[in-house]
């Protein structure tokens, strides 16, 4: 299940339980999470309550906010780490590391109202140039009528333009007016590996003083999960201890470059018990994300492939996703894919569950071509789908 963190509006310091689903809940919404045949409670990182939900389809949707003047779009390169050296393979320095990102690091905060209801948010932001471009969690400032950012060493926050989010991929790029900012170090994408030592960076629970810094490792990488948003894939694992507030934050390596965007945490319910286990979205997919969003906030819409199927989870132990409805003139419907049926594989991908199917979809855009293997009554079928896009929400 799915649920973000509560506002600062509930007792500070304390992260919030897992409810039952209350009528209207104010800051706690809960989704069925499966992810390597485990149903998990998955919480994403921030202190803001936000509220809605998104439908099952297959498909994205992609926010972008038009820049003001006194915001720029940096067209300044982030900057990027050496190939792997013996540096990943050390212990990692704690104190010298997390020394070196803290001028790197931001406070994001946001003023949220939504259905008469409103409430307070905090994130964690990422420094990408000198002129004030920063990273961020989409979901740290979805919803948000207000942004600030608060720069290391500084007291009072500034305030913040949302240049461009996209939810789908849960990354938003920030500009604040200034200059002279220390970047971060962003790691080639290949530099990581299960057993490096990675800090958890970020401002936990929005307690005062400088961001926390938390000691991990990496524990797998490539992992799917479910959000409220669709799905998150390539995921790094990691037992660093991640809480609210987190969001948008660094993971960083022993020598020192960001590896991952934390996001989110598994959490125990009912029935599963869950520990040390938190979601970095990896470089592999924020790097080319960043540039994404550049480009949305020159206003370049950016469009991803819609395969119109709502799907569940199997309930019998086997891989694979089921369809439970297709939109009628929909790219699956003009194939003959039919609610009953079984996804297997998507563009060459082996799919374990309706984590893979949405990810597997989202790398492609309108009018690609992608190959769907299903399982209908034991007999596998393959179906040749031309994709179109959905409808761009702009903001």
């Amino acid at each position: 299940m799915l649920a973000p963190p509560s506002g600062r509006d509930s007792a500070p310091g304390f992260p919030p339980p897992v409810l039952p689903e209350p009528e209207k809940p104010l800051g706690v919404w809960k989704r069925p999470v499966k992810h390597l045949g485990v149903i998990w409670t998955v919480a994403l990182v921030c202190t803001a309550w936000t509220a809605g939900l998104f439908g099952v389809y297959v498909g994205a949707r992609i926010e972008r906010r038009a820049p003001s003047t006194t915001y720029r779009n940096s067209t300044q390169p982030v900057t990027l780490g050496n190939p792997r050296s013996k540096a990943f393979d050390q212990r990692l320095d704690v104190a010298g590391v997390s020394a070196r990102m803290r001028p790197s690091i931001v406070t994001v905060s946001t003023d949220v109202s939504e259905k008469g209801l409103a409430g307070e948010g905090v994130g964690t932001g990422i420094v990408l140039t000198a002129d004030g471009q920063i990273l961020t969690n989409a979901h740290v400032v979805n919803g948000a009528t207000q942004v600030r950012v608060r720069l290391a060493g500084e007291r009072n926050p500034r305030s913040a333009k949302i240049l461009a989010t996209d939810p789908s991929n849960d990354l938003a790029l920030l500009s604040v007016d200034v200059t002279g900012l220390t970047p971060a170090v962003l790691a080639d994408a290949n530099n990581v590996r299960v057993g490096d030592d990675v800090l958890a960076i970020g401002y936990a629970l929005d307690l005062d003083g400088e961001a926390s810094v938390t000691l991990g490792i990496v524990s797998a990488l490539g992992r799917t999960i479910l959000t409220d948003t669709g799905a998150l894939d390539g995921m790094i694992q990691t037992d660093a201890a991640i809480s609210s507030g987190n969001s948008g934050g660094p993971l960083v390596s022993a020598a020192g470059e960001v590896v991952g965007i934390n996001t989110a945490v598994a959490r125990s319910d009912a029935t599963n018990t869950a520990s040390s286990i938190g979601f970095s979205i990896s470089m592999a997919q924020v790097l080319p994300e960043i540039e994404t969003l550049r480009s949305m906030a020159r206003g370049v819409q950016t469009a991803e492939g819609f395969l119109g199927i709502g799907l569940a989870e199997r309930t019998d132990g086997g891989r694979g996703a089921l369809v439970t409805t297709v939109n009628p003139d929909s790219p699956a419907a003009l194939v003959g894919i039919e609610a009953g049926d079984i996804v297997v594989r998507v563009g060459g991908i082996d799919i374990d569950g309706s984590a893979g199917v949405i990810a597997a979809v989202r790398g492609h855009h309108p009018g690609d071509e992608i190959d769907v293997v299903i399982d209908r009554s034991g007999a596998k079928e393959t179906f040749t789908v031309v994709l179109v896009g959905r409808p761009v929400i702009t903001g």
